[in-house]
């Protein structure tokens, strides 16, 4: 059963530099219906900057108040993230609960968290978020014990000092055991660095299909496998970074790594608390920028995911332009045109295409040659029949001749063990 849809009036101030305002809201309504927030009404503004005190001016206040009551709307949403002051007097005005952007994603986040590392994360932010907002309910809190100024405080106010320190010790606990489990990542892909394997990381706005092109890869060359990832059309379906090996036929393999999506104006608590598992981008060989073509606004999706991935240092890597969802437009796939593939993972068509980009860029790496191995030094051949593409095997008097594909750096590291022909 879905829970029971509160009604929302959604509020916005469009600045004069902002020129993405009408999708900003569009988004703002999605990320309300991800938590099940019906909107009845939206009000903006255009304005030169924020009203420090009420996010809005006082007329647009007024006609805000009279929304809601004809919508009998107990709930607005601001586009922005809200100060505790801005909070306390809007709330004052309106007599309605008020929340921002930052709330909305934060719930989202809380209610997908499945690892324990997701959990811990999502906690850490969103105890950052309310750190500040208890500070700025000071002076309502004060005058619950009747008193004012150092001498007399009131109760009220010694409990936001208890309540302060309690969270202030909650995040250290908190970020105490994330740093283990960052740890044990760490060295998990350090491991993957000895191994050579190349990493290729799925990055994109949420909801864009990354983890069904991750389901679809791996159903497609590891057939049989029980290790899918959780896959589903909502925003932020994914919040743990998974990594999942696949197979080529020619015995080349790659990592393929999920991350969690990227959304406008993610709460900086958040990239904060993501970091480390937002590391995973950094450190790629090659990116997969999955992008939603059937998105009216697709654009602007890949805006917000180049400006995310800037700001983690990713923005230099690599990267393969993946337009999912063509199933839904009318441009013809599969279709590859440069570093961009058209495809429709649904309908898993275009993977292979996928597949060639990919392997054009991580496996640069790797030569073709004849070599004779002497009988003596079998092992090579096994090696290389398990590491490289054996494109031909003949016995010849003097050891295995092979034709092949291999990495330059086993070529190098055993061309004292055979001859080359």
């Amino acid at each position: 059963m879905e829970p029971t849809q509160q009604k929302a009036i959604i509020v916005g101030v469009q600045l004069q530099t902002a020129t993405d305002f009408d999708y900003s809201m569009q988004e703002l309504r999605n990320l309300a219906a991800a938590c099940y927030i019906d909107v009845v009404g939206e009000l903006g503004q255009k304005a030169a900057r924020v009203n420090p005190t009420h996010y809005i001016g006082t007329g647009k206040l007024q006609e805000l108040l009279a929304l809601a009551e004809a919508h009998d709307a107990r709930t607005i949403i601001f586009n922005d993230e809200l100060s505790p002051s801005q909070i306390r007097n809007l709330e004052a005005a309106l007599e309605r609960t008020v929340i921002d952007r930052t709330v909305l994603i934060l719930d989202i986040f809380a209610e997908r968290a499945k690892t324990r590392e997701a959990q811990l994360q999502v906690e850490v932010a969103r105890l950052q978020y309310m750190l500040p907002r208890l500070v700025g309910m000071r002076e309502s809190l004060g005058r619950q014990g009747g008193g004012s100024g150092l001498k007399n405080r009131g109760a009220g106010e010694t409990k936001l000092e208890l309540d302060r320190r309690r969270i202030e010790e909650r995040i250290t606990a908190l970020q105490a055991e994330l740093e283990k489990l960052v740890a044990r990542r760490q060295i998990q892909r350090k491991q993957r660095r000895k191994n050579e394997v190349p990493v290729v990381c799925l990055v994109g706005y949420t909801n864009t299909g990354k983890s069904s092109m991750m389901n679809a890869l791996l159903e497609h060359y590891n057939p049989g496998t029980t290790k899918q990832v959780f896959a589903q059309d909502m925003l932020f379906a994914t919040l743990e970074t998974s990594v999942r090996s696949i197979d080529l036929p020619d015995n080349k393999t790659f990592l393929l790594t999920d991350t969690v999506g990227f959304v406008s104006q993610l709460p900086h608590h958040l990239v904060k608390a993501f970091r480390s598992t937002l590391e995973e981008v950094a450190e790629a060989d090659l990116l997969v920028h999955v992008v939603d073509y059937a998105h009216e606004d697709y654009g602007q999706l890949i805006a917000v995911t180049n400006a995310t991935l800037k700001e983690l240092g990713a923005g230099d890597i690599p990267t393969v332009y993946a337009y999912n969802k063509c199933d839904l437009t009318d441009h013809p796939y599969p279709l590859v045109e440069d570093n961009n593939v058209y495809l429709s993972v649904k309908e898993k068509n275009g993977l292979q295409e996928l597949t060639e980009l990919i392997r054009g860029h991580i496996f640069g790496d790797f030569m073709e040659c004849e070599i004779l191995v002497p009988f003596s030094q079998g092992r090579l051949v096994a090696y290389f029949n398990e590491n490289a593409h054996v494109k031909e095997t003949t016995y010849e008097p003097e050891g295995t001749r092979l034709r092949l594909e291999c990495r330059t750096a086993d070529f190098e590291r055993y061309k004292g063990d055979f001859i080359v022909l």
